[in-house]
């Protein structure tokens, strides 16, 4: 995943700016995965088997809706509030873990 800095001199973040940069982050995320090679490499290491054409195909449709699909905040909660507590917006591996495990939701449907 690409890293993601703030611009110098942002100052106060509001909760709307700080969705629209996870939804762009989530999104940059969602767009690697629709390369086929790197869903079929992630499929292999993480479920131990290819992905047919077939799953692949229907997966890469969910992570198309993903794309339009607003972000969740639920899941994102405690990323927006340390957003909002701290100003900072860097990727360290905690907070690469939050896109990660929203767009593994959506491949894990495939496993079976």
């Amino acid at each position: 995943m690409k890293e993601t800095e703030l611009p110098k001199d942002t100052g106060v973040l509001s909760v709307e700016k700080i969705v629209e940069l996870i939804r762009a982050v989530r999104n940059d995320l969602i767009k690697e995965f629709l390369n086929d090679e790197v869903l079929n490499q992630y499929f292999r290491a993480h479920f131990k088997r290819d992905l047919s054409n077939v799953k692949r195909e229907f997966l890469k449709r969910d992570l198309k809706e993903m794309l339009i699909a607003p972000v969740d905040l639920v899941h994102y909660s405690k990323l927006i509030t340390h957003v909002k507590d701290t100003g900072a917006f860097s990727l360290v591996q905690k907070n690469d873990d939050f896109f990660y495990s929203d767009v593994h939701s959506i491949i894990s449907k495939y496993s079976f």
